[in-house]
């Protein structure tokens, strides 16, 4: 099989009057989901389960096991042993590339505030995705130098699903992206989805060019100030329709049709801006009932407090929770109690020695995981 030759953007045949309905339902929905989050006082706080679960989908896709349980567990675990950053957990590496996945988009949001969105940056995004976890060792953060291809396990070049553009074509294919990036279109929703599929089938790097092509489409919808902040979660659609996704993308490469995934890329944006407005509206649902319930419950001065932290962290134990929501040890002991017999935590898992219980918001996990609402 040849190598990809990336076609210079924009694409030619981009047919417009296709996709005109598409664009207006996906438009659409984007600003409905927009006015859920301007009514979210601080959405990287109350959606956080969101963005792991996201960042957990868009693991899974390429092979990780790893549940939003295991992983909000295993931080838990990890923040009652000061000191340790790995413990024993039988999908550890799993666990470490979500974590990652989570810390590269808080990087970027952190760099995107300061400056533009560039091929460098994406870089540097790609170094913290694959720091210590598998891939480590695969030129984090470095533009690939050999030739890399997709196929089934074993298998030799000659029988490849699909070789990206040799070593030699990445400069010029990189520089026209990011000229691309910066330029204006007719509908930006439509530049994301020809940015998006570009970036993966010019496979930069030698690993995780799924996951940074999936943590493009959040950066870029808030770069453009589509979006009012990056809370865009579509790994979900993408991992329920995982073959489909593969075949348009191939589909571009074999065929050159742009337009097959362009249709396929704006109705997930749909469908994903819809759910991710029914979770959010759920979420702040949920949010304004606790904010009666528990301050009933326990008589705190506190209560906010506590509200926010299991918002944040819907597993957890008492030296964690005490720790995030800067309650003392005496009140937040009195506020677990309290809580747990009127059915908002429960225990995940029983304490055992110098080992607290671990404590579960199965409320929030319910909204964070469902795939319809």
């Amino acid at each position: 099989m040849d190598p990809y030759i990336p076609e210079i953007l924009p694409p030619k045949d981009i047919d417009w009057k296709q996709h005109v309905p598409l664009i207006g339902g996906a438009n659409r929905a984007l600003a409905r989901y927009d006015g859920v989050l301007l009514g979210i006082i601080n959405p990287q706080v109350l959606l956080s389960p969101l963005a792991t679960h996201e960042a957990v989908l868009s693991s899974r896709i390429e092979g990780t096991r790893a549940s939003l349980e295991d992983v909000l567990q295993y931080e838990s675990d990890v923040g009652e042993r000061a000191g340790e950053d790995r413990i024993d957990h039988p999908r550890i590496d799993d666990i470490h590339e979500v974590i990652n996945y989570r810390k590269a988009m808080r990087t970027a949001v952190e760099k995107l505030n300061k400056r533009p969105l560039t091929v460098n940056m994406i870089r540097d995004l790609h170094r913290v995705l694959l720091s210590g976890v598998r891939g480590e060792n695969k030129a984090p953060g470095e533009i690939r130098r050999i030739q890399n291809y997709i196929a089934k396990p074993g298998m030799p070049i000659a029988q490849a699903i699909f070789v990206p553009p040799t070593p030699p074509m990445l400069a010029d294919a990189l520089s026209n992206w990011e000229i691309y990036l910066h330029s204006d279109e007719l509908d930006p929703l439509v530049q994301l989805a020809i940015l998006k599929a570009q970036f993966e089938l010019i496979h930069p790097f030698l690993d995780g060019n799924g996951r940074i092509g999936r943590m493009l489409v959040p950066l870029i919808l808030y770069a453009k100030e589509i979006i009012s902040s990056p809370n865009f979660y579509i790994s979900d659609y993408l991992e329920q329709n995982r073959d489909i996704y593969y075949e348009r993308l191939l589909a571009i490469s074999q065929d050159g049709d742009w337009n097959g995934w362009i249709s396929f890329f704006l109705r997930a944006v749909t469908e994903q801006a819809d759910l991710n407005g029914r979770k959010a509206r759920a979420i702040l649902a949920l949010y304004d009932d606790m904010k009666v319930r528990v301050p009933e419950i326990t008589g705190s001065r506190y209560s906010i407090q506590a509200i926010d932290a299991i918002f944040c962290r819907p597993i957890f134990n008492a030296g964690e929770f005490s720790k995030i929501s800067v309650i003392p040890k005496d009140s937040t002991a009195k506020i677990l109690k309290e809580l747990r017999s009127n059915q908002i935590l429960e225990i995940l898992r029983e304490g055992r020695g110098r080992r607290p219980n671990t404590y579960i918001f199965t409320k929030l996990i319910e909204i964070t995981r469902i795939d319809a609402l």
